[in-house]
């Protein structure tokens, strides 16, 4: 097996690729259901407002990323397949926003506080959450999330190839804000899966 070489954590190449990420600290979210809800796009909303609380210092604008995963019981899938076996609606989700290393609990508490988000609810289980060091195969798809299941394919393939299998949730980093009117044919999205 080739060895993988390190990448930036907000970098992909066009064409597929295997690679090693880092650590990655987050404010996070779970949620449950299709992509493209009304509640999807609100906890969407409220881990990019305590993001950017807690991102003040470095200055930096908060990246919407999402894991996603199928529950206990469901068909097993690859990563070419990801979105096609299993019904969409019974997928699993977590909105993830990357803050500095060192966040704490008590931190993101505070940035809560401070954000007043209006996509705040009491239901919201909102932590600290850290994705270790991992290798993954991954690339950059451009343009509408529908046509993702293509470049999906790609990847799926590349990795069939190289004797990977995906090993954790499929993660999606969503390098352009976007919302339910945002036209999607610019928007750019690293399409990650880790393997082994």
């Amino acid at each position: 097996m080739l060895k993988t070489q390190p990448t930036e954590h907000l970098q992909a190449a066009d064409d597929p690729e295997h690679v090693r990420t880092p650590a990655v600290t987050y404010v996070a979210v779970l949620g449950d259901g299709a992509p493209g809800t009304d509640e999807f796009y609100r906890k969407k909303t409220l881990v990019t407002d305590i993001a950017g609380e807690l991102n003040q210092a470095t200055g930096s604008a908060p990246v919407e990323e999402i894991q996603y995963w199928y529950p206990e019981g469901s068909r097993s899938v690859e990563i070419a397949d990801f979105y096609s076996v299993n019904p969409v609606p019974s997928l699993l989700y977590r909105v993830l926003s990357q803050v500095p290393a060192g966040t704490t609990q008590r931190d993101v508490d505070a940035a809560r506080t401070r954000a007043a988000s209006t996509a705040d609810t009491a239901s919201d289980d909102v932590t600290v959450f850290t994705i270790a060091e991992q290798d993954v195969v991954q690339v950059m798809h451009h343009g509408p999330f529908a046509e993702e299941f293509a470049t999906l394919g790609r990847l799926g393939d590349f990795a069939q190839q190289r004797g990977l299998h995906r090993s954790g949730p499929h993660h999606e980093v969503h390098l352009d804000a976007f919302t339910r009117s945002t036209p999607q044919d610019t928007l750019r999205t690293i399409l990650r899966d880790p393997v082994a």
